[in-house]
């Protein structure tokens, strides 16, 4: 996990950490993840970054959402994720 330009709290590693593991029920031959949050430069409200790249056989999937929240931006990144490993599922079955 990277936190780019500030230090992550123990709280949102473990929640970060939390939600990538889940993944792991839908695909079970993950080989890697990547987390990256960023503070996004424009003070508007939805200005945290988190970007999950998942790394899994012959493929690279990657989710990037923007939200009020590093943890809502985790979450719904880890959601568009499992949406596309079961796609990836259905497709190497």
């Amino acid at each position: 996990m990277h936190s780019i330009h500030f230090k992550a709290d123990q709280k949102l590693i473990n929640f970060i950490n939390e939600k990538v593991n889940k993944l792991e029920l839908f695909f079970d031959n993950i080989i890697a993840c990547e987390v990256y949050l960023r503070l996004d430069k424009n003070h508007v409200n939805e200005n945290k970054i988190s970007e999950v790249k998942l790394l899994i056989p012959g493929k690279t999937l990657i989710a990037k959402k923007q939200c009020k929240t590093f943890e809502e931006a985790t979450d719904q990144a880890a959601e568009a994720l499992r949406k596309q490993v079961k796609k990836h599922k259905e497709k190497v079955a």
